[in-house]
């Protein structure tokens, strides 16, 4: 009997022990591989999101656009520069045409007034439209935001102006 409870005893007291070693060892080998805290990290400059503004801008254009003629320039045209315009002004983004151009994140924008689109922050198709007048305050901030981001980077090429204007000759 006293053999039966000493095998008892030792197969529990494996059964406890084993697990304990293994959680022990887990957590050990877990710290070393655990990065040091941000703090002990070298200080490295943060790369931009966004680029800076642009202190060699050229002086504003008003040369007139109708929207057909503005929609030509929606950089499926590599001969032509890639516009897009907002609040009726028109900006040149030819140089971002890795956001700009055809296939990328920002092209809904390009070769059009998409300021209704760009208030709301969406890149749906069908919010890229030149009507911003139902836009609630907060989106009116971002769309001035936006109008004034572009202002700071991009040369200003043109105004939009309805299709039926005469002087629109491009």
């Amino acid at each position: 009997m006293f053999e039966q409870n000493l095998q008892t005893l030792v197969t529990y007291a494996i059964a406890l022990v084993v697990p304990l070693l293994f959680l022990s060892f887990r957590l050990r080998s877990n710290k070393s591989k655990t990065p040091p805290p941000a703090a002990e990290e070298p200080n490295k400059p943060l790369k931009p999101i966004m680029q800076p503004a642009n202190a060699d801008l050229a002086p504003p254009k008003d040369d007139p656009y109708t929207p057909e003629q503005l929609a030509g320039y929606d950089g499926s045209d590599s001969s032509k520069p890639i516009l897009v315009a907002i609040k009726g002004d028109i900006f040149d983004v030819t140089r971002k045409a890795e956001v700009y151009g055809p296939g990328c994140s920002y092209n809904v924008f390009a070769g059009k007034d998409g300021s209704k689109g760009l208030g709301m922050s969406s890149l749906k198709a069908e919010h890229a439209v030149s009507d911003y007048s139902d836009l609630n305050e907060s989106d009116m901030k971002v769309l001035n935001d936006w109008h004034d981001f572009f202002s700071k980077r991009y040369n200003i090429v043109g105004k939009v102006v309805p299709s039926n204007t005469p002087s629109a000759n491009m």
